[in-house]
């Protein structure tokens, strides 16, 4: 097993798992991210978006893709984890834990003051995981988002 940074040759196999992750959360036709724009966002002149890849018996088994946060009470940045994923087949070796583990070093190398994500509530598998490393749930904080014709409305000069 080896957990490197992901390489721009990685892009269609990190893509293929994306691709595999919106499936496994019943969101199979969500996915709109292409090779060039990931590319772009993991390679491009200024990356505002980083992965690494999990390599096992001759291939990309998972991957972890992430950015940058920033506490304003804490004054430092942390990590946000966009995706964490591991292919089923090769589920229960440690592939997770030890992706979790790089973003977690990288954390504390860099003096980040946290690595945090979201998990679907029906996700147990997951939640259990995430519990048996010693991440906390954050339950008094709900996380909002505003997109599509919403984001359109309010983000449109001049709308009410």
């Amino acid at each position: 097993m080896q957990i490197r940074a992901a390489r721009k040759d990685d892009v269609p196999v990190i893509l293929e798992l994306i691709h595999e992750l919106a499936v496994y959360e019943k969101e199979p036709d969500a996915v709109r991210n292409t090779p060039e724009a990931l590319e772009r966002h993991l390679f491009g002149d200024h990356p505002a978006v980083f992965a690494h890849v999990l390599e096992d018996e001759g291939k990309v088994q998972g991957f972890a893709l992430w950015f940058l946060n920033y506490s304003t009470w804490e004054g430092v940045h942390g990590i946000w984890l966009e995706d964490l994923y591991v292919r089923p087949e090769t589920r229960g070796r440690g592939y997770g834990k030890a992706l979790l583990r790089t973003l977690a070093q990288t954390a504390v190398e860099r003096g980040y003051a946290r690595v945090e994500w979201t998990v679907l509530n029906w996700n147990e598998p997951s939640i259990l995981f995430y519990k048996s490393l010693g991440a906390q749930p954050m339950d008094e904080w709900t996380t909002y988002r505003l997109t599509g014709g919403a984001l359109e409305e309010f983000g449109t000069p001049g709308a009410a």
